[in-house]
């Protein structure tokens, strides 16, 4: 019930306003956002490729209702790409682009002009020697995400994308995908979702999860194995074993400032670990989604309102 109604709340302009005028809210955020800027961005990037990551950075936002500011974002992305080119960060820096960022909301050619956004970003990634992942975002958005995909991947063919588990949809989705050079990465889902197209309980969501993972595994793909779940990490490590895949041909994905101690493990062993990195102003919907997903830190943000 608290995870539903956190990201409810996530969609409030009212709560926007109150979280965001919270003193408290800013410590709590900077352990999931890196900062607001491009430097801020490159400087933790820099620190996390020195420890043998990879990295995939977001510059938050989403919903854009606006084509100039769709436009804006897509240049700050092509800024952020010609800088890892210029820094020699590209080959283990790629990007994650949410299309509502780039117009995809728009009322009148969303869809032309998310696609053509993206391809932008995608042509200075190819520049720079890097990707790009397009996320997902809610259900009403798939059919259009993943037709953008498809459209990209006929100039961009390394273009990621992005499936949740926790949609009825997602094994159907995962196989036209788990083909060769796919890059998939597969999450549980941090949206809130109607029972008619995603799975309520979060048993029936780490069930399929797994049967999601078998797929991608057995598959040509290259799986992006997003999960801070110990049990889902446990799982997709034997069914690489069990499938053959050698390392490098799959990775884990996981969030900034959650179970780093397990990250520097996974790096240890040998296995390729990628950090999603989020930086930029707009963090709101980021940060509850990421409250959301681990309740122990309301506690610190409620005190953190009172104490105004």
């Amino acid at each position: 019930m608290l995870r539903l109604t956190l990201l409810k709340a996530a969609q409030s302009q009212r709560v926007r306003r109150l979280v965001t005028s919270a003193p408290g809210s800013r410590s709590l955020v900077g352990r999931f956002v890196v900062g607001e800027t491009l430097e801020e961005a490159v400087q933790a990037t820099c620190g996390l490729v020195g420890e043998a990551f990879a990295v995939t950075l977001d510059h938050l936002g989403e919903d854009t209702l606006d084509e100039a500011q769709a436009a804006a974002t897509r240049d700050t992305y092509v800024a952020l790409l010609d800088r890892l080119g210029e820094l020699g960060l590209a080959a283990q820096t790629e990007v994650s682009l949410k299309l509502s960022t780039v117009g995809q909301a728009l009322p009148h050619d969303g869809h032309r002009i998310a696609l053509d956004n993206a391809r932008t970003v995608c042509a200075a990634a190819q520049r720079a020697g890097t990707t790009v992942t397009i996320d997902m975002e809610d259900h009403t958005t798939v059919d259009s995400t993943l037709a953008i995909v498809g459209e990209l991947r006929d100039d961009f063919p390394w273009t990621g994308a992005v499936l949740q588990s926790c949609l009825r949809r997602t094994e159907a989705d995962c196989r036209d995908l788990a083909h060769a050079a796919s890059r998939v990465r597969l999450v549980k889902g941090a949206y809130a979702e109607s029972a008619s197209v995603a799975y309520p309980a979060k048993a029936d969501v780490d069930l399929a999860y797994v049967r999601c993972l078998k797929i991608l595994m057995a598959g040509e793909d290259y799986p992006m194995v997003a999960s801070h779940d110990p049990r889902m990490v446990e799982i997709a490590g034997a069914l690489a074993k069990q499938y053959g895949r050698a390392p490098g041909s799959y990775e884990y994905q996981m969030l900034h400032g959650i179970r780093a101690s397990e990250q520097r493990r996974l790096v240890a062993t040998g296995e390729r670990v990628r950090v999603y990195v989020p930086y930029g102003q707009d963090w709101y919907g980021y940060f509850m989604r990421r409250l959301a997903e681990r309740p122990a830190n309301v506690g610190f943000f409620l005190r953190s309102i009172v104490s105004r």
